[in-house]
């Protein structure tokens, strides 16, 4: 709140600085226009005095520069009174109307926010009203120029007082409703990281817990018992570090550690995703590059993603081999799965599908990637997976 209150006094400050010293060149052009020299040299320097101080309001909050704005501009208008003959020149008229009603009511803009400045804003008004009124008396004075002059003043110190009331009456708006936005940033943003942490635990227990429990369920058939054992293993030591309340991240295709690196080679964990697949009774066959450096959670994302669809591939497919296809170029790498196995209908693969949705197309996205998939019944299936290097 009291940075707002800040803002709001330098805003107002400001917008005083501009307002002023726009009335305060239209004034300078009036006398420029037709008032004799004598009389502008009778008014420079209370000119020159406004002027400066004006400016002064625009960057400092000092009662000071405000009392001699107003004192420059009734000195202005004093000035005119002084040199005669105002009545015959129609440029001291409008020269005295801006500096009254526009250029020293302009100070109105910055006296609202305590009472002292109020009780300052008053006694300003009452200043240049009164100085007004003896120039009105300078014309001879008739009820038409009254109106001419009084009215304008009256208007301009209003309207300029009333935007400031405006303004400050709405900062308690203002600043409530952007607390409320900030507790449904923060309401949004927990939201959504706790999503992301159900979606990675999900898609952790899916590609360790679960297959482990899958292979279980079908009593190993097609994996050798040292496979079994070790791939149980590991997912026994995942479990005891998230009990312990450590967070793992993943290092390779079917493993995760707790201590991620910043780049990692891609071909010595190519290896070990064809070690452990060939260990589970899947020949993988590797094509294209076999050394790229990627970033430790791209190259994560893309080795856990691979591994799924070879999981894919020896769950589903109906037969014992597979081909990746690694290739890059200046801003992605892509690795392109296929086996020649049963296949399937994609349009069976929905969104509910966890594997494939969450383990694969998810994973990558969130790391800028994507994936896609080709495949029919009977005729096999690829799937293309791509990251950002």
């Amino acid at each position: 709140m009291e940075l707002m209150t800040r803002e709001r006094d330098g805003l107002l400050q400001r917008i005083a600085r501009i307002y002023g010293l726009g009335f305060a060149v239209v004034a300078l052009l009036c006398l420029a226009g037709g008032v004799p020299l004598t009389s502008l040299a009778v008014a420079a320097v209370p000119f020159l005095v406004l002027v400066v101080a004006l400016w002064r309001v625009g960057a400092s909050r000092s009662p000071l520069w405000v009392i001699l704005a107003v004192l420059g501009g009734a000195g202005v208008i004093v000035a005119l009174v002084a040199a005669g003959d105002v009545e015959t020149v129609p440029g001291a008229i409008a020269a005295a109307t801006s500096i009254a009603a526009g250029a020293t009511a302009s100070v109105a803009l910055t006296l609202t926010s305590s009472p002292g400045r109020i009780v300052l804003l008053v006694l300003s008004f009452a200043a240049i009203a009164g100085t007004i009124a003896v120039f009105a008396g300078s014309l001879g004075t008739t009820e038409v120029f009254l109106f001419r002059l009084i009215g304008p003043v009256l208007l301009g110190w209003a309207v300029t007082s009333f935007v400031a009331v405006w303004l400050s009456a709405g900062l308690p708006r203002v600043s409530r409703r952007i607390a409320s936005i900030g507790r449904a940033h923060r309401a949004e943003r927990q939201a959504s990281e706790t999503e992301a942490q159900r979606r990675q635990g999900a898609r952790l227990l899916h590609d360790t817990v679960l297959a482990t429990l899958t292979l279980l369920a079908h009593s190993g058939v097609g994996v050798s018992e040292d496979a079994l054992r070790e791939q149980a293993a590991g997912d026994a030591k995942l479990l005891r570090q998230l009990r312990l309340g450590q967070t793992p991240a993943p290092a390779s295709a079917g493993v995760y550690n707790l201590t991620p690196v910043e780049q990692t080679e891609l071909g010595t964990t190519l290896e070990s995703v064809k070690s452990r697949f060939g260990r589970m009774g899947l020949e993988v066959t590797w094509h294209g590059t076999g050394q790229l450096l990627l970033p430790s959670h791209i190259l994560d994302a893309f080795l856990l993603a691979l591994a799924e669809c070879l999981e894919n591939v020896r769950r589903h497919s109906g037969v014992t081999q597979a081909h990746v296809t690694i290739t890059e170029d200046a801003t992605s790498v892509r690795a392109m799965v296929t086996d020649q196995g049963v296949g399937f209908d994609i349009a069976d693969v929905g969104e509910a599908k966890l594997g494939f949705a969450e383990s694969v197309v998810a994973r990558l996205r969130d790391v800028g990637g994507n994936a896609r998939l080709f495949s029919a019944p009977g005729a096999g299936t690829t799937v293309v997976l791509e990251v950002p290097r």
